[in-house]
């Protein structure tokens, strides 16, 4: 037995620029009068761009003072930083076993699928140089909810063709392991501290397809209908 198909967040699971992420924020942020550390980042995982926004306002006390199109052009800045500091990355930059779990899966005839709310996503598997290993990749764009909904899980498994009875999602930020769970599918959870996943492993290198089969097998064992 095996899942039809994984579907990964990018962030944190195929690459990790949150760091990126978290300068960009610092910057715009500093710019509002508002100081976020890096802790503060941490809460930022896995929600998109605007509700990030929302949360440093509200940190820094500043709702009031920015009206839609003022958040907006933030927005827009913070994504600018961002985009430009995408060029630092290179193939070197894919997190330890992923290439290898990407081969595996191909060779096996598991569907690959992306679900990450980030609009850069395309550009950020392009400079990675794994574009052609992703079957489909949903696209951030046409979500009307963000993680925790599950809505970007189950359009990466209506992308492919799958239901999300017969695929593995993999995350790590708690939002996105609600998500998944919330769609239907089993939750890998990469790192610390998450709750709820079917699976935690501590980083992307104990996540190899023989520890995924190994998972899926034992899921479909416990769950399976007694006779």
């Amino acid at each position: 037995m095996k899942p039809q198909a994984v579907i990964f967040d990018l962030d944190g699971v195929i690459t990790d620029t949150a760091h990126l992420h978290f300068v960009a924020w610092r910057t715009v942020a500093a710019e509002a009068g508002i100081v976020i550390d890096e802790h503060f980042n941490d809460g930022l995982k896995g929600i998109s761009r605007m509700a990030s926004l929302e949360r440093i306002l509200r940190h820094g006390g500043k709702e009031a003072e920015f009206d839609q199109a003022a958040r907006e052009a933030v927005a827009a800045r913070k994504n600018a930083i961002y985009v430009d500091a995408l060029s630092q990355l290179t193939p070197e930059s894919v997190l330890p076993g992923i290439p290898a779990l990407l081969a595996e899966l191909k060779a096996q005839g598991v569907k690959i699928g992306l679900a990450s709310v980030s609009l850069n996503a395309p550009a950020i598997l392009r400079a990675l140089g794994l574009q052609t290993h992703f079957d489909f990749c949903a696209d951030a764009g046409k979500l009307r909810r963000s993680k925790p909904d599950p809505e970007i899980f189950l359009a990466a498994c209506a992308g492919l063709n799958v239901t999300p009875a017969q695929c593995i999602g993999v995350e790590d930020a708690q939002a996105g392991i609600e998500a998944i769970n919330a769609s239907g599918m089993l939750s890998v959870g990469i790192g610390k501290g998450l709750r709820q996943a079917d699976l935690l492993l501590e980083s992307t290198v104990e996540l190899t397809w023989s520890r995924l089969q190994h998972f899926w097998n034992q899921q479909q064992r416990e769950h399976a209908p007694s006779h």
